[in-house]
């Protein structure tokens, strides 16, 4: 078996720093300036290892540097280079290792949906799978961990199926609006329950079911604790029935019934919880069931130590359309992600919650 390895070494730079994507240079640069540690080879790594764990005689392609060289080194997994970046950072160097690496088995890309569009722009001409590792990962040719995706590429008989390559406009997205764009499809291997699916809206479910959950979260709220509200049209309606106005896509902190701070990166929401009681509130991700790990980065492995608590929310019509799959959490610490697991109440009306399993997405399907 011959494996294609590409990384986008920039994915996921702007989530923890509350940037909402990581496209472009100068995004990039601030993303950096303002502290932000890349993830994506780590990533990449870890399913290496998983595929190698499985699958010890297959033959690793790549690309140099941070671009899959490192990550194979990492992961101790013999490798050939068959071609060497310009850029290491842009879109091009992704569309050129593509054709580089054609002949192989099952191209695995590290990155977020911009990355599955270059591969996408690049036209591959086999299967290809997605390893998360952006802040934004709504397409549905994402397996839904590292850990998934490497058992999925070390099980891969050439069974495929279509998935969708979807995007968003980042300057929309980072003020509020949010609108996926269909640009395509990518033949993925045949592993439903390793996939993470395509995000889905909320469209199905009524305003007043929504109202509901969030007249129900906020006659739960204490007096002097932090709540720390995650994305989402769910915890925004929160805000509403508190009457203050939220940061759209972003994590904002109330205490008390008012705002106590405003689009939240990793490291003011660490010293927050690291200061008073905090508690989290956040919604699920339609089609996907994600909790942790989505568009909400902030909520890192360090700040998830420090939480008080956390509440999810999710409409009975949300939680139905997973077809009893788990709700799932990927921090990138698996002790995290373990610990987080297990039977969880889910908010899901006014004096109305249910009991649903939290899964670890490294944990095998």
């Amino acid at each position: 078996m011959i494996v294609g390895l590409v990384v986008n070494p920039v994915a996921g730079l702007g989530g923890p720093v509350a940037l909402k994507g990581s496209d472009g240079p100068a995004v990039q640069a601030r993303a950096l300036a303002l502290g932000s540690v890349p993830r994506a080879a780590d990533r990449a790594t870890a399913a290496l290892r998983a595929l190698h764990a499985r699958r010890p005689g297959f033959e690793l392609r790549t690309v140099a540097g941070g671009m899959g060289e490192h990550s194979a080194r990492a992961a101790g997994v013999p490798y050939r280079i068959v071609h060497r970046p310009a850029l290491l950072t842009g879109p091009l160097d992704t569309r050129a290792a593509v054709p580089a690496l054609a002949g192989v088995d099952l191209l695995l890309f590290v990155g977020g949906d911009g990355t599955a569009r270059d591969v996408l722009d690049a036209g591959p001409t086999g299967a290809v799978l997605g390893v998360p590792a952006g802040v934004k990962v709504y397409s549905g040719c994402f397996a839904i961990s590292p850990f998934a995706a490497g058992a999925t590429a070390a099980g891969f008989d050439g069974t495929t199926l279509d998935a969708e390559v979807v995007d968003l406009d980042e300057d929309a997205h980072r003020a509020g609006r949010v609108g996926a764009r269909l640009y395509g499809t990518l033949r993925v291997p045949a592993a439903r329950a390793r996939l993470s699916g395509r995000k889905t809206g909320s469209s199905t479910a009524g305003p007043g079911t929504v109202e509901s959950i969030a007249r129900a979260v906020v006659a739960a709220m204490r007096p002097g604790t932090a709540y720390a509200l995650g994305p989402g049209a769910t915890t925004l309606a929160v805000g509403r029935e508190l009457g203050l106005e939220l940061t759209p896509l972003g994590v904002d902190v109330v205490r008390d019934g008012a705002l106590l701070a405003s689009d939240v990166t990793e490291q003011t929401l660490l010293t927050l919880a690291m200061s008073q009681v905090t508690h989290a509130i956040l919604s699920v991700i339609g089609g996907q069931g994600f909790v942790i790990g989505r568009g909400n980065q902030q909520f890192s492995p360090r700040v998830l130590a420090r939480l008080a608590g956390i509440t999810v929310l999710a409409t009975q019509q949300k939680l139905a359309a997973l077809g009893g799959r788990p709700l799932l959490v990927d921090s990138g610490d698996t002790a995290t992600d373990a610990a987080l697991s297990g039977p969880a109440r889910v908010v899901t009306g006014y004096r109305e919650s249910v009991m649903y399993r939290i899964q670890s997405a490294s944990e095998d399907t």
